[in-house]
């Protein structure tokens, strides 16, 4: 800007000591925001048991897909771990593949005509096909695996940790990561995985606690705690281990849950605990 002639510059001071007192004012400076203020709140679920079927009360579930009708369940343990097709209404099982004694089984995603099953410390997964379990191939992966599902896309791992994966599901290779948090504190132990209407659902290892969770930034959008689910009276005498086992039927808008060594699974709907109707 050329300097101003002796007639303008009083004008000329009087504009730009106005400017600065717009520039300075509260109104235009950006808002002291205290952390946290913006972030959506998170949405705390309870339950409403819809069905509940019979299931082994010897499968020690690790992981669990739904499709048309059929549950295909990967059951843990060393000496102990399979591949089972399971009929839902009944819980009766109608096809085993039995793993090798070292084998622990984890995790476990149907693919297109595949299912794929995560072992837990072998840094071993292998791939069936899911009309008569036949191996068609092997990976390996450098973490433990626990939980598996797929978005679509990606194959989405949990390994136990606050972090889950993302793979390639043709090559198996890692693409991408997410941490996984409820505001600022990370959320590890992470095991079982379903992907459900864009979100992952993850259990939490050793809790009565489902964490739903955005995969674009791991951020824990809910929780669904299913405190009490399997009473007293269901459970009987049978000696049954933690909550775990997700599976969804998109077609039907069904969520199911169960546990290792439960008797039980459960088809629930979810009641928000701050809106339950």
């Amino acid at each position: 800007m050329p300097p101003p002639t002796p007639r303008r510059s009083i004008k000329w001071l009087l504009q730009l000591l106005l400017a600065a007192v717009i520039v300075t004012t509260p109104a235009a400076c950006a808002p002291n925001t205290p952390p946290g203020i913006n972030q959506p709140s998170v949405v705390n679920y309870t339950y409403r048991v819809i069905n509940t079927y019979p299931h082994d009360p010897g499968a020690f579930t690790q992981g669990l897909v739904y499709d048309n009708g059929i549950l295909y369940e990967s059951t843990g343990l060393f000496g102990h771990s399979s591949l089972r097709k399971v009929d839902l209404v009944t819980g009766q099982v109608t096809q085993t593949l039995t793993l090798a004694p070292g084998y622990f089984s984890e995790g476990l995603a149907l693919w297109q005509d595949s299912l794929i099953q995560l072992t837990w410390q072998s840094n071993t997964g292998f791939v069936y096909q899911r009309d008569n379990f036949e191996v068609t191939q092997s990976f390996s992966y450098v973490t433990e695996g626990w939980g598996l599902t797929h978005d679509g896309s990606r194959l989405i791992m949990s390994d136990g940790t606050a972090t889950l994966y993302f793979l390639d599901p043709k090559t198996f290779t890692i693409t991408g990561s997410v941490s996984v948090h409820d505001a600022e504190t990370p959320v590890a132990q992470l095991n079982e995985l379903e992907y459900v209407n864009g979100r992952i659902y993850a259990n939490v290892w050793q809790t009565d606690r489902i964490a739903v969770i955005d995969p674009t930034d791991g951020r824990v959008t809910g929780w669904i705690d299913l405190t009490g689910l399997l009473t007293a009276e269901l459970k009987g005498n049978n000696p049954v281990d933690i909550l775990n086992g997700i599976a969804y039927d998109a077609a039907g808008d069904r969520l199911f849950v169960t546990g290792k060594l439960w008797p039980w699974l459960f088809e629930i709907e979810l009641v928000s605990v701050d809106h339950p109707n």
